[in-house]
């Protein structure tokens, strides 16, 4: 027999199947994707670097989605503006994962790439070097909270009958269905015009 026109197992598929696995379960072992393979654990690791190593590939995969072009031509807080809506997005098709990716260092060269893309940005803003990282993990923190917000429950507060909480029900009552995209632009609106005070204070 003549060898297979293509390789029986990838970085790609190994990726795929594990954000398969997290998106089932919210969970993933090297095991787990090599069965669902009907390759060898061995076979799997001759590939990543082991369970970080998949786990790059899944945020690989995850922000696959976002927007790329959201990263230029324009001033940094339209920038970031647009590359948060992109980011929640893609992140919020796949909440699962967040709980993972947001405990385990980023090491995936191209993720690593818009990052480094947002800093520049900040910097040639005039954003102090030490204040470039709190600006970006403050917006992380928006964008993946505001992702899980939007695969929770559609009623988040329960007033069960006979708890007196009269101006909560009334404001529940009064919440349209689109409470998690007015809460998320409402963080981001006031974390942008934070930065932008920040900004103006370090001018000279």
């Amino acid at each position: 027999m003549g060898r297979p026109r293509k390789a029986l197992l990838d970085r790609e598929r190994i990726g795929a199947t594990a954000l398969e696995l997290v998106d089932e379960k919210g969970d993933f072992s090297v095991p787990e994707v090599a069965r669902r393979l009907g390759v060898q654990t061995a076979s799997v690791y001759h590939h990543v670097d082991g369970r970080a190593g998949v786990v790059e590939l899944l945020r690989e995969r995850v922000t696959d989605a976002i927007d790329p072009g959201t990263l230029h031509d324009a001033s940094w807080d339209q920038v970031l503006a647009a590359w948060a809506r992109s980011y929640r997005a893609a992140f919020a098709a796949h909440p699962r994962t967040i709980p993972m990716l947001m405990t385990s260092p980023v090491r995936a060269p191209k993720v690593l790439a818009q990052y480094e893309r947002v800093a520049e940005l900040l910097l040639d803003a005039g954003f102090a070097p030490s204040a470039v990282m709190p600006v970006i993990s403050g917006l992380d923190n928006i964008v993946l909270g505001s992702a899980l917000d939007m695969s929770a429950p559609k009623v988040m507060w329960e007033v069960a009958d006979g708890v007196r909480a009269p101006r909560l029900s009334a404001a529940l009552d009064a919440t349209g269905p689109d409470r998690a995209d007015q809460a998320f632009e409402l963080t981001l609106a006031g974390f942008l015009a934070h930065c932008r005070e920040l900004l103006e204070r370090q001018a000279p």
